[in-house]
């Protein structure tokens, strides 16, 4: 698939345009440019695929997108989804620029060697990752099949049994307190997730997962 860039709508280009995410200067609004996984961005994502993932990497596809970040500037990050929900995905991140919701940082999880509380201890918005559902062994989670985004985790902790995660989370799991980058029941990050038939975590029976969007919401 050809990267296809949508900051005036869907354009075709080559691989050799796509953009390092450091090199993106989103001066003139939103900003975001869909690729296939090339051989080095496949070498770059060593620790979050390996053969043996539900998904083989010609079914995922590499998003630079621009967000706002906790300084109020427009930044590029990336993510990577499963390339049938690529589209979805950007138009999400086009609402939330567009609502300026504030996103700390967006980078690979591999930026992380694939650890997944690092991850989410830097307060990183993250997609793919192969990796199995905490606390289910051998139950894939559907970041492993590029269904699911967590967004500023560390804001947005998942609260279970009593347990935070990540720890250093845990001032979030008050959901009274107003701090910009927190999401909410109905607001802006709900309502454009649900726009695509993705569900939040927040409302899950068994323990809300502030952070986590997925198709379907599971």
């Amino acid at each position: 698939m050809d990267p296809v860039s949508t900051s005036e709508g869907p354009t075709e280009g080559s691989t050799r345009d796509q953009p390092n995410p450091s090199e993106v200067a989103p001066e003139q609004g939103f900003e975001a440019v869909i690729s296939p996984i090339d051989a080095a961005l496949a070498e770059r994502m060593s620790t979050s695929w390996r053969p043996g993932c539900p998904v083989p990497l010609e079914d995922l596809s590499h998003l630079t997108l621009t967000h706002w970040n906790f300084d109020g500037e427009a930044v590029a990050g990336e993510i990577v989804v499963r390339s049938d929900q690529a589209e979805n995905v950007t138009e999400v991140f086009r609402a939330l620029f567009e609502a300026r919701f504030p996103i700390e940082r967006m980078s690979l999880v591999d930026d992380f060697g694939g650890d997944d509380v690092a991850s989410m201890q830097a307060n990183n918005t993250s997609g793919f990752n192969c990796r199995e559902v905490a606390s289910r062994p051998g139950h894939w989670s559907l970041h492993a099949f590029g269904l699911a985004i967590d967004v500023n985790p560390l804001l947005n902790p998942y609260v279970h049994g009593g347990v935070v995660e990540p720890p250093e989370g845990a001032p979030f799991a008050d959901r009274s307190l107003e701090v910009p980058g927190m999401i909410e029941a109905g607001d802006v990050v709900v309502r454009a997730f649900a726009a695509i038939g993705w569900g939040w975590g927040g409302d899950f029976a068994g323990g809300p997962d502030y952070q986590h969007f997925s198709l379907g919401g599971g």
